[in-house]
């Protein structure tokens, strides 16, 4: 588990702060450090909420997760080229 350097939020560098919470590194991914009683906030909200709530929740952060992707200039974006040769196995 390591912080990194400090960056701005969302841009795909790698942030202190993200939405006022500390961000960690592990393994790979990022993970936001928040107090306890906002989780368990959090934990009872999930509960609490119906299935199209909590449908609405995943959507709206996968559109939240893409525009930050998108800003910071779509990092780890491939060409359509070389996306039809991984799937596909070879260009066409």
């Amino acid at each position: 588990m390591t912080t990194q350097p400090a960056g701005s939020p969302g841009t795909g560098k790698d942030d202190v702060l993200y939405r006022g919470h500390d961000v960690i590194h592990l393994g790979g991914e990022a993970a936001v450090v928040v107090p306890v009683d906002e989780y368990r906030r959090l934990q009872a909200l999930e509960k609490l909420a119906s299935p199209q709530e909590l449908e609405d929740a995943e959507a709206a952060a996968a559109l939240t997760e893409y525009r930050e992707w998108s800003e910071a200039g779509r990092p780890g974006a491939i060409s359509h080229a070389e996306a039809r040769r991984l799937l596909l196995g070879q260009d066409r």
